[in-house]
């Protein structure tokens, strides 16, 4: 594992990890009963399925 070679301040850490921001879910279009509903793509064969309430999307 890689170490730092010096210490860092807590306002350059707490800086860096500010910045640090999370991609929205790509959403997928899939027909399910008759109705075009988007939703991630991890969640599309258990929509198929019926295991995922689809109506909350």
């Amino acid at each position: 594992m890689a170490t730092p070679k010096f210490r860092k301040s807590r306002s350059k850490t707490r800086h860096r990890r500010s910045q640090w921001k999370a991609d929205n879910v790509a959403l997928q279009e899939v027909k399910i009963d008759g109705q075009t509903v988007r939703i991630p793509r991890r969640l599309v064969k258990a929509a198929e399925l019926g295991l995922v309430d689809v109506e909350q999307f």
